[in-house]
């Protein structure tokens, strides 16, 4: 397995911008598929993006539009850039590098949309 660490996570106004970063611990080019995910306080973990080992990505309604994943090879790291954020996007975002059935999970990094 992959071990992955995120970053990138804090306090931001609402309309502001954050990017994660998620950095693995060996290349993931063309083997893993990668993704994001989010976790609310009482809510379970739910799928924000994906991006795959052809390079197509998927979004989740709620962030389409405001959010992009994309992936750095020489740095072996994932990026999720959001933008216009809102309070409802508070929450821990997880990476998540997907092969074969097996899923490497990071630690998460808390985002926190408030004025």
């Amino acid at each position: 397995q992959v071990q992955l660490v995120e970053s990138g996570g804090g306090l931001v106004q609402p309309g502001g911008s954050l990017r994660l970063s998620c950095a693995a611990s060996r290349s993931m080019y063309r083997v893993y598929n990668m993704g994001w995910y989010r976790q609310a306080p009482g809510k379970q973990r739910e799928l924000v993006a994906t991006l795959s080992t052809s390079g197509s990505t998927n979004y989740a309604d709620f962030v389409k539009g405001r959010f992009t994943i994309s992936r750095d090879n020489g740095k072996n790291t994932v990026y999720l850039q959001m933008n216009s954020l809102k309070p409802e996007d508070t929450a821990v975002y997880y990476c998540n590098a997907y092969l074969n059935g097996l899923s490497s999970w990071g630690q998460g990094t808390q985002v926190t949309v408030s004025s």
